[in-house]
């Protein structure tokens, strides 16, 4: 079953540069994740550091996915060590409140974001500090390796 919402609305919102805008979660028609979809392509964000540069440019290349793939791609952001703080309600590292935006936006085009629950016990913290959108799993690298053998291409940088 594809993602009925159209991703492209999404990818010329976010090439329009309108960050600030919020859209609204009751506008979606998300479909989560789910392995037996047969969307052509794959992939998993490895997501381990806390640096806005580099949580940037990985949300970007994840809309650059989404831009050129359309509903034809599953992306997965894992997300664990210092990385997991993008998905914190409260996070405990500077992370910018627009590349929080711009999670929960592509969120609602089907990217999922997964935190690692062993970072988060480490962290002290349970699903209740977690942003909405993200889905806790076990072992963040644990859920990288199950995405590879399931299939997913894995990225890093």
């Amino acid at each position: 079953m594809k993602n009925p919402f159209n991703r492209r609305r999404f990818m010329q919102w976010l090439a329009a540069g309108s960050g600030a805008a919020v859209l609204s979660r009751a506008e979606a028609h998300h479909t989560p994740t789910h392995f037996e979809e047969d969307s052509k392509h794959h992939i998993v964000y490895q997501l381990n550091k806390a640096d806005p540069r580099y949580i940037s440019h990985i949300l970007f290349s994840v809309g650059e996915l989404l831009r050129k793939y359309g509903d034809d791609v599953e992306i997965v952001v894992v997300a664990f060590a210092e990385g997991i703080h993008l998905l914190g309600r409260h996070p405990r590292r500077a992370i910018p409140f627009e590349l929080q935006e711009k999670a929960s936006s592509l969120d609602l085009y089907g990217v999922s974001f997964h935190a690692c629950g062993n970072t988060m016990k480490a962290l002290g913290w349970t699903e209740k500090d977690l942003l909405d959108f993200a889905k806790p799993v076990p072992i963040g690298v644990e859920d990288i390796m199950l995405l590879q053998e399931k299939g997913f291409s894995y990225m890093a940088w």
